[in-house]
């Protein structure tokens, strides 16, 4: 078995206006990163246009009608929110973003694939159950671990979110649900506002919040205190990582100064941990990144860890 990577160019056609954070260029990027001969071992499959009932997981269908509904014509963009916008593309990008994650979680589940790495867009982790919103327009995390759930089985799963921003998203889709793990380490006070160490939930949500200008020792540290005793506690069936590049001491939109060792280093250690627990399964959903240079060394150092299962 080796790393599968799924990805397909619809994701490319989600194209919000000019000068947006969220371009197509952060896939070609990460596509570009990812055909250097050290990951000729990949297995690379295109995504399948995912079926929104498996979206139903974990939105209300009120909330995929109105996303499907909202997508424009051609030549035109749909603003969803001040940063979330639609374009003609944008409906298919998100199915095939979902599919990515239903997918990636069939291979892994099912010992097909050792681990999986979507390389899609737009991404997911602030989309909450009735709202589309940070760029994000379906929550692919948030309904690869209920696919994981509801189709194999799994009795726990965990989803631990390195994204600079925290994943309001997620924890709302989880908050009640003590048989689902979120985990996350992010900047705050940042965009959304949330992901106090106070908000837990039902006990299943663990926020390590860092503050500008921290780097790498003190994010290694909030996992090691925080994060990853608790999901070792947790014992999941599965892991799916919500990997946002965005606290890349290059990014624009943040101020954090990781680099490339702390990918790897964090990658590293939930690998560990899902080996004792899970079989080593990891499913890892591309979110934010938006220094595209960082973003593709970033995006290398994170899947060649995989790689090394």
């Amino acid at each position: 078995m080796t790393t599968l990577v799924l990805s397909h160019k619809d994701c490319l056609a989600h194209d919000p206006p000019g000068g947006h954070p969220e371009r197509p260029d952060r896939l070609r990027a990460v596509d570009e990163a990812l055909s250097a001969g050290a990951f000729s071992a990949l297995e690379r499959r295109a995504a399948p246009l995912g079926d929104p009932a498996l979206a139903a997981a974990v939105h209300s269908q009120g909330h995929i009608d109105r996303i499907q509904a909202a997508t424009p014509g051609e030549g035109s963009v749909a603003k969803l929110d001040p940063d979330t916008y639609m374009s003609a593309g944008s409906w298919d990008a998100a199915r095939r973003a979902l599919g990515a994650a239903i997918e990636a979680v069939d291979q892994v589940m099912t010992g097909q694939a050792a681990n999986a790495f979507c390389a899609v867009r737009p991404p997911g982790h602030h989309a909450e159950k009735e709202t589309a919103m940070g760029f994000c327009l379906i929550n692919n995390a948030a309904a690869a671990a209920f696919h994981a759930r509801n189709a194999h089985g799994a009795e726990r799963v965990a989803v631990i979110d390195f994204d600079v921003h925290h994943g309001n998203g997620t924890q709302d889709i989880f908050w009640s649900d003590r048989d689902m793990f979120y985990g996350s380490t992010h900047q705050m006070p940042l965009y959304p506002g949330s992901g106090h160490k106070t908000e837990t939930g039902a006990g299943n949500i663990f926020n390590a919040p860092l503050n500008a200008g921290d780097g790498g020792a003190r994010f290694r540290e909030a996992m090691e205190a925080v994060i990853l005793p608790a999901l070792d506690r947790f014992q999941p069936d599965l892991v799916v990582i919500s990997a946002g590049f965005d606290a890349h001491r290059d990014d624009p939109l943040a101020m954090l100064n990781l680099v490339e060792s702390d990918y790897e280093w964090v990658t590293q250690r939930l690998m560990e941990i899902a080996r004792r627990h899970g079989g080593g399964r990891i499913v890892s959903v591309l979110e934010g990144g938006y220094d595209l240079r960082a973003l593709a060394r970033s995006t290398s150092a994170h899947v060649a860890s995989l790689m090394n299962h």
